[in-house]
């Protein structure tokens, strides 16, 4: 039987050191891979065409979330799972729309990782037990206790996918020209997505800018 082929996506080399040994313990799968950020990520999947993709959702240079959205797009052979450790209805759904078919929380047990991966290349979803618990908490919240209106969509949610990534580069400390060559953009047009950021979050300044990229978990905060 030909082993199912896997690609690792974490900024952390010795996470993604213990992935590789759990993911190569199961039975039927190898990894071919690993990026330490997600446009590395989004590269390697064109290239290796990996069966599954484990992908973190906080990592430099591009997301988890909006690289999972371009590999669903450039590699659609690929069965995206998102690693994180967020319980958070907001990113659940973030992910499902981004592409993924996964969503397994870091703090799973070992056999509910093998249990996601097997359910994925059957062709089936995966939810932690954890996050299904707790979208189910919060829709029966909702139930007992309706809105009076219903809510208005996260600054997050409202930013296109190339003001998002503007957004984290902005936050991780790059300069405008440093933004504008990394994405093959001229200046006049990074400054104009910084403005509309600014504008469509009501925030006045890069570093209000950079706050709110780490409570959204575009990125991490300094240690």
């Amino acid at each position: 039987m030909n082993e199912v082929s896997v690609l690792l996506a974490d900024d952390h080399t010795l996470v993604r050191a213990g992935l590789r040994t759990l993911v190569e313990g199961f039975a039927g799968f190898r990894v071919v891979a690993e990026a330490g950020d997600g446009r590395e990520a989004v590269r390697l999947a064109r290239r290796w065409k990996p069966q599954i993709a484990l992908i973190d959702i906080s990592m430099p240079e591009l997301n988890g979330l909006d690289a999972t959205a371009l590999i669903a797009k450039e590699a659609p052979e690929t069965q995206v799972i998102i690693l994180s450790m967020h319980l958070a209805e907001n990113y659940v759904l973030a992910a499902l729309r981004a592409g993924a078919v996964g969503y397994v929380v870091k703090d799973a047990a070992v056999t509910e990782l093998e249990s996601a991966l097997r359910a994925v290349l059957k062709g089936e979803r995966w939810l932690s037990p954890a996050v299904s618990r707790h979208l189910l908490d919060e829709y029966l919240r909702l139930v007992r206790h309706p809105p009076e209106e219903t809510p208005a969509p996260s600054g997050l949610e409202s930013l296109t996918r190339r003001q998002r990534e503007i957004l984290q580069l902005i936050a991780e400390g790059c300069a405008t020209r440093e933004i504008a060559e990394r994405l093959s953009l001229s200046i006049k047009t990074v400054e104009t997505h910084r403005s509309q950021l600014m504008e469509r979050l009501n925030i006045r300044d890069v570093a209000g800018l950079t706050r709110f990229a780490i409570r959204v978990g575009l990125v991490q905060p300094e240690s």
